[in-house]
């Protein structure tokens, strides 16, 4: 079913739960249509598109999250395939930044639990029902959502610097330190020759 079908199917069930199909258009050609859903129905919706005989979204691909701060709100994003009917759809869903909340669907996919704590880390997003909704690439102290728009990172962490100077930086000074230090050898080699130098003694 493409996605047109797909829209026409989830309307008939969630009526007013769901937007228009809005069209994506590129040079190479149209790519993932998608729909918006409100967020506190999120979800219902998300149930019939997992449980439909004519849709069964049996697998979670991602969740990923663009912020827009002058319109103030985070958009969430999903996108689901079917593995019995080899079709697929996207979903998106509107929070407000000062309140970025939406339904956990962890119990309908797996993949959603690792997916939600993603966003949850980055973006600042709460998913309500979650099972164990905590950072997962950053400390849980981390001061912050890094993916935010706004996000201005702390100059330092737990008295560790979080900046590092750039390696092509530390090549130049080094290159200008000496005639010397221009060719200098590998360590492995520096390695061999003092062996070689005790050998000899």
């Amino acid at each position: 079913m493409d996605s047109v079908g797909i829209h026409a199917r989830l309307k008939s069930l969630v009526a007013d739960d769901i937007g228009d199909l809005v069209p994506i258009e590129l040079k190479t050609g149209p790519r993932d249509p998608y729909v918006k859903v409100k967020s506190d129905r999120w979800h219902d919706v998300a149930k019939h598109l997992r449980d439909d005989a004519e849709l069964r979204f049996d697998f979670l691909q991602c969740i990923t999250a663009v912020d827009w701060p002058k319109k103030n709100i985070i958009e969430v994003v999903y996108h689901l395939w079917s593995y019995p009917l080899k079709h697929s759809f996207v979903v998106k869903a509107e929070v407000p930044r000062d309140n970025p909340v939406l339904p956990s669907v962890a119990d309908l996919w797996g993949a959603a639990d690792w997916n939600e704590r993603e966003q949850f880390d980055l973006f600042g997003v709460g998913f309500s029902g979650h099972p164990d909704l905590r950072r997962i690439l950053n400390p849980d102290d981390w001061p912050g959502w890094p993916m935010r728009k706004d996000y201005k990172e702390a100059t330092a962490y737990r008295g560790m610097p979080t900046t590092r100077p750039s390696p092509l930086n530390l090549l130049v000074v080094y290159d200008k330190a000496s005639p010397e230090a221009k060719n200098p050898k590998p360590p492995s080699a520096a390695a061999s020759d003092e062996a070689q130098e005790s050998s000899d003694e």
